[in-house]
């Protein structure tokens, strides 16, 4: 008679994954705090869960004997989409999307398989959180779709395993991965032990079958996805759809990718029918920018392969009250507090008795120290009630003496200042040697040493 695996209590931490034998009130990995969870876990193999799976054991093979061929990937049909991917969907990969609830994540999964099932691909949709004529009903908006597209309202694993292996599609979505139960696993749906192990056997089950998996992933209130850290290691691929749900614009970055860049992004626009492509990120960011305007410069950003143009803007004012007001939306407070410090000490612009506010337009949130000359120069235009100028793109970090240093992929980010109408464009003067062989259009180069420099050509425009 087959003995029954043995169950164990252990300890997760919901923030990081980290596994421990007793519980402690602050996690030895992290460092966080009242993050340990109790669950009970089965200490022996589940032969259950593998025949699930179409475990197989696995053997060693040479590398000579591996083909070095290209991974031939799958169009979605949806560009922006397949730039995020790395320029499409690879069979057998596993790939995570997360995001605050109602950003659009299950619309633009939908939409994804709209496409591939026009375009003739089998389509497995599994939904744990909603109905079949719910999903009717959303699928109703965006429009026909094809008849490989398969709708499968399930939640547990095990048959959502055998529908897979019966119907081997090419590419399946999971919505979401905290509804899945395994029923070898303790622990209700959601639980850290459930989403580790529902996760691995949809891994195997992508690497076994070929077939693509996203999963969806429910986002905790710091913006992370819920469920053990170690989620994020496991998969190939991790999106993250990014937005303010009062905004239209939506931005998928991919944070990790096995087969492509990181940090690509592409951006929608939410619309009635769904969510559709924005070509030009550039053009959309820079709507509505005002004409001959104090307190506000253009920069460029790059997010992964893409160079974005986006609007700093800055109000300095005489505060009112005891304590100066800094505050930064989208950019980092921190840094802001820096450069304003340099402008004080290295120009002499005595701004210590003043509110400052930093905004960049459009809702992005930049990181990058290349857009610091930008902020500098925005603050500096407020501040002396100076406009910097409609046709200007400003780039460049700015260090703790003053100096503007270099920054990388300038060749792209002039080129994209060319090709949206800007005339100037300043930059550090440690990239022009860079540029001596790029031709730059209409556009005017003006190299800059320090922030000096440019604050003294702004002050040509008073």
């Amino acid at each position: 008679m087959a003995s029954k695996a043995k169950l164990k209590t252990v300890y997760f931490c919901t923030e990081c994954g980290c596994e421990s034998a007793k519980w402690s009130g602050q996690c030895p990995s992290c460092g966080a705090w009242n993050t340990m969870t109790e669950h009970e876990v089965s200490s022996g193999l589940r032969s259950k869960e593998k025949r699930a799976a179409g475990y197989e054991a696995a053997a060693p093979l040479g590398l000579k004997e591996i083909s070095s061929g290209d991974e031939k990937r799958i169009s979605s049909g949806i560009s922006e989409f397949d730039r995020v991917l790395g320029g499409g969907i690879v069979p057998g990969s596993l790939t995570l999307v997360g995001g605050d609830p109602g950003i659009g994540k299950s619309t633009l999964l939908l939409q994804v398989c709209r496409e591939l099932s026009l375009n003739g691909v089998g389509v497995l949709y599994v939904s744990g959180e909603e109905s079949p004529s719910q999903i009717k009903m959303r699928a109703g908006r965006l429009g026909d779709f094809g008849d490989s597209l398969k709708l499968l309202c399930e939640t547990d694993l095990t048959a959502v395993s055998n529908v897979m292996r019966e119907m081997n599609p090419a590419v399946a979505v999971i919505d979401s991965i905290q509804t899945m139960y395994n029923e070898d696993v303790q622990g209700t749906p959601g639980a850290v032990s459930q989403v580790r192990e529902s996760t691995a056997v949809l891994l195997r089950l992508a690497k076994t079958g070929g077939a693509a998996v996203f999963i969806v992933g429910h986002v905790t209130k710091e913006g992370m996805v819920a469920g053990p850290r170690m989620l994020e290691h496991m998969v190939d691929t991790v999106l993250y759809f990014e937005g303010d749900r009062h905004a239209s614009y939506r931005v998928l970055r991919g944070v990790k990718n096995r087969f492509g860049s990181t940090n690509e992004i592409g951006v929608f626009e939410m619309q009635e029918k769904g969510l559709s492509e924005v070509k030009n990120p550039s053009e959309y960011l820079l709507e509505g920018r005002p004409e001959n305007a104090s307190g506000t410069v253009t920069s460029c950003t790059m997010e992964g392969t893409r160079p974005l143009l986006l609007e700093i803007q800055a109000l300095v004012c005489q505060t009112s009250f005891g304590i100066p007001r800094r505050q930064a939306s989208g950019a980092d407070t921190g840094r802001v507090n820096l450069l304003m410090a340099v402008l004080e000490k290295r120009l002499g612009l005595h701004m210590g008795g003043c509110d400052a506010y930093v905004n960049v337009a459009g809702g992005m949130r930049i990181t990058e120290p290349a857009v610091d000359l930008a902020i500098a120069l925005s603050i500096v235009s407020s501040f002396m009630n100076i406009p910097a100028g409609d046709r200007i793109m400003a780039v460049g970090e700015v260090g703790l003496s003053g100096e503007v240093r270099s920054v990388n992929r300038i060749e792209q980010r002039v080129a994209e200042a060319a090709n949206m109408g800007y005339e100037e464009c300043m930059l550090p003067g440690v990239c022009m040697q860079r540029l001596k062989d790029i031709k730059a259009g209409n556009i005017k180069l003006i190299p800059v040493d320090s922030v000096k420099d440019a604050v003294d050509y702004l002050k040509k425009r008073r």
